[in-house]
């Protein structure tokens, strides 16, 4: 049985954006409304945090050193040595608009997503930024985006949509373009919804389902693998890390608990992992530039 711990313990508002940074052996990741970015380094247990000017969401290493953040006010740099954060694309995302899960694909191209810091009721976007520095909009119908993550080889892209349940999966192309989507699985009429996700190296998804108290593995096909049970009902995303990826770790969120929740999920809000027994997909160094 897959034994769950808690390697951090916190108490996160909204728990997102994990990302391992091999050249320091950290795992970073978000409280987005507490406006925190945080750091574990799993070898000896120290960890650490920065408080941050905006909200951010999304973390991703940098070839020339540092980290990529993408923000509520743009994409910026930022050096965990100072904690200073530079902007160097600003971004108007509108009013009550904030980023919300993003990540790098296997060609080097930065994907992230704006949502509706109301529930999603209004329409937030899909983006994509290349190494040249140009940000596209990809989509424009989502709610709350979620997963955005690509197969092992490029050819498939999976996204959510958190609102309708829904996990989809779309062809792309060598220079990043979408095909026509496909339902990839639904968790329609179950208790949870599909949120942030990690790709492994056999090319299954691990996604973490808010309000379902579980991590689910998903073969190519859409079939469920395994399912991981949760110590905590909102379990918001995870991503592979250690030396040689051979762990998942799982952000998670108090939003919206009642003290009544949290007297019965005492954890939400921290940091977990676990040893999945397969590998995790190796992402890329953002190696490009930022353009205003």
């Amino acid at each position: 049985m897959t034994h769950v711990r808690c390697v951090a313990q916190g108490e996160d508002e909204l728990g997102e954006g994990p990302a391992w940074s091999a050249a320091e052996g950290r795992i970073y990741w978000f409280d987005i409304q507490g406006k925190r970015l945080n750091w574990l380094a799993p070898a000896d247990g120290l960890r650490g945090g920065y408080d941050l000017p905006v909200r951010g969401s999304v973390a991703t290493p940098c070839a020339q050193g540092g980290l990529i953040l993408v923000t509520e006010a743009g994409l910026g740099r930022f050096d965990p040595q100072t904690g200073k954060l530079t902007i160097e694309a600003p971004m108007d995302l509108g009013p009550g608009f904030r980023t919300n899960d993003g990540k790098i694909d296997v060609a080097g191209r930065l994907w992230w997503s704006s949502m509706d810091d109301d529930g999603g009721k209004r329409l937030g976007k899909l983006f994509r930024t290349d190494p040249d520095g140009i940000t596209h909009v990809i989509l424009d119908d989502v709610h709350i985006a979620n997963t955005v993550s690509c197969s092992p080889k490029g050819e498939a892209y999976y996204f959510a949509d958190s609102v309708k349940r829904t996990l989809w999966q779309f062809p792309m192309s060598a220079g990043g373009d979408l095909g026509s989507r496909t339902v990839f699985a639904s968790t329609e009429g179950e208790p949870g919804a599909p949120d942030g996700s990690a790709v492994d190296a056999e090319g299954y998804l691990w996604n973490a389902q808010w309000g379902a108290w579980r991590i689910v593995r998903y073969a190519p096909d859409g079939r469920i693998d395994q399912i991981i049970p949760m110590p905590v009902g909102q379990p918001s995303s995870c991503a592979f890390g250690g030396p040689r990826l051979e762990t998942l770790f799982v952000t998670s969120a108090r939003e919206n608990l009642s003290p009544a929740d949290l007297e019965a999920q005492p954890l939400a809000g921290s940091l977990f992992a676990f040893e999945p027994g397969v590998l995790g997909l190796a992402l890329p160094d953002f190696s490009g530039k930022l353009s205003p």
